[in-house]
């Protein structure tokens, strides 16, 4: 057991017992499942994909739970041997749908447009890769202030969009009802309630227990519909390349750039993993750690186009997870990875999932995403707060969430413009990079790298 310094009932090498470790795997897993199939929702609903939509979701899926075992086993020196899950990352819509939308304009059908966005998805990929192992010469790119801005930026963007799911989900009918506050609000009130609780048990359940007591009480209003379970498949396998491969040099590059943002988000989600289990954010341990965790995100996204599916990423949500039933394991991730893996390969019961109304997730989602922006203010927290990061960070959060309240600020620009500085994420990380590269940093105002000890 980790020491009651740390704050968490099982540190990162400690095995909790397996009711625990079940437990904590499905708050995981229910905390990130419909992220992870609905950029896949998103994409086929846009390019017409239709029939094949059932199977990309499977794929995305069996993906995320193969590459979250990656990451969590630490294969020689892909991945960060932590709890970082991996899914399908939203950073790509733009990219992918602009390169769906070049293989549609040329005549083609869902095969055709599939290949070319597994194909420039694939090679995309080795960007990632070449970056990971030069991540210890890029400070400017991987530091205590880039990355807290960033990891803070990814939670204040993301509480928006817990708190849209609270009230009913994007464009729903009824967004915003009593019934729909109120269903969210009492899921959000008892984890509150039940993170409190001394029994460790209840403690660490607190987020699944929420879920289903809101679903329960989601179905008694009406609101859960499973009939749509009777036309799923039962079964499915992956192929590899099921669908081609193609290229075209149009489509690649605005991938190709979302790859090297992708680099410093992940640098950020697991700079947030370290931190809420409590292992350093600063030395060779974390360089490590943060260089196979990259690795591994881009092995991950490889094999992702490889079986059909979209780039992968780490999850910002999980840290929240973490935080709240205070099991940081890296034992519990084996668990997560195999219960994705197997809702992959039996849609049907990834369906019953995905019927978890909105109000539900998001009275769930929205205190895991207030987490995560409090880890990266913690972040930010043990740097030395002098004039040129006040700046710094003034600046880079000015513009990152800018661009989040203001969408229509780069209307007229070129759709490339728009895809890469439109993200609240890209615009904060790329302006604290290039301020601090640009800025002077006299000998009054350097940066104190923030050392926390294992526990």
């Amino acid at each position: 057991m980790a020491n009651s310094k740390s704050e968490l009932l099982y540190g990162l090498h400690d095995r909790p017992p397996v009711p625990a470790a079940i437990l904590a795997a499905l708050q995981h897993m229910l905390a990130s499942f419909v992220g992870i199939i609905t950029p896949t929702l998103i994409i086929g609903g846009v390019l017409g994909l239709g029939a094949e939509i059932p199977y990309l979701i499977s794929m995305a899926l069996i993906v995320s739970g193969v590459g979250t075992f990656i990451q969590a086993k630490k294969i020689g020196p892909i991945g960060s041997g932590m709890v970082a899950l991996q899914g399908t990352s939203f950073a790509f819509l733009g990219s992918i749908l602009a390169a769906g939308f070049i293989a549609k304009g040329k005549g083609g059908g869902p095969d055709e447009i599939l290949s070319l966005i597994f194909g420039v998805c694939f090679l995309g990929a080795f960007i990632e890769i070449f970056l990971s192992q030069f991540l210890h010469k890029l400070k400017t790119f991987v530091n205590p202030l880039v990355t807290g801005i960033v990891i803070t930026t990814i939670g204040f963007y993301l509480i928006k969009v817990g708190m849209t799911d609270l009230a009913g989900g994007f464009k729903a009918p009824n967004f915003g009802s009593l019934e729909n506050l109120a269903l969210g609000g009492g899921v959000l009130l008892l984890i509150i309630i039940l993170n409190q609780s001394r029994n460790p048990v209840i403690r660490a359940g607190a987020i699944f227990f929420g879920m289903i007591a809101g679903m329960i009480a989601a179905y008694m209003m009406g609101k859960v519909d499973f009939s749509k379970l009777a036309t799923m498949e039962w079964f499915v396998l992956p192929m590899p390349f099921k669908y081609g491969f193609s290229f075209d040099i149009q489509a690649f590059i605005p991938v190709a750039l979302i790859y090297l943002v992708t680099v410093i988000e992940s640098a950020g989600d697991l700079t947030a993993t370290s931190m809420v289990s409590r292992q350093p954010i600063s030395g060779p341990v974390y360089d490590a750690r943060i260089k196979g965790g990259v690795l591994a995100d881009g092995v991950n996204s490889m094999i992702a186009a490889i079986f059909n599916t979209f780039p992968n990423t780490t999850f910002s949500q999980n840290n929240g997870v973490i935080q709240l039933t205070g099991i940081a394991s890296r034992y519990v991730a084996f668990w997560v990875a195999g219960m994705l893996f197997l809702l992959g390969l039996f849609p049907i019961i990834g369906g019953i999932f995905q019927q978890l109304p909105k109000p539900v997730l998001g009275g769930a989602t929205l205190v895991m995403f207030g987490t995560i922006a409090a880890a990266g203010i913690r972040i930010l927290a043990t740097l030395d707060l002098d004039r040129r990061t006040m700046l710094i960070m003034a600046v880079s959060f000015g513009l990152g969430l800018g661009v989040a309240m203001v969408p229509d600020l780069l209307k007229q620009m070129p759709k490339m413009i728009q895809n890469i500085f439109g993200s609240a994420v890209t615009m904060a990380g790329l302006s604290a990079i290039l301020l601090n590269t640009l800025l002077p940093q006299t000998e009054n105002d350097e940066e104190v790298d923030p050392v926390v000890t294992e526990s």
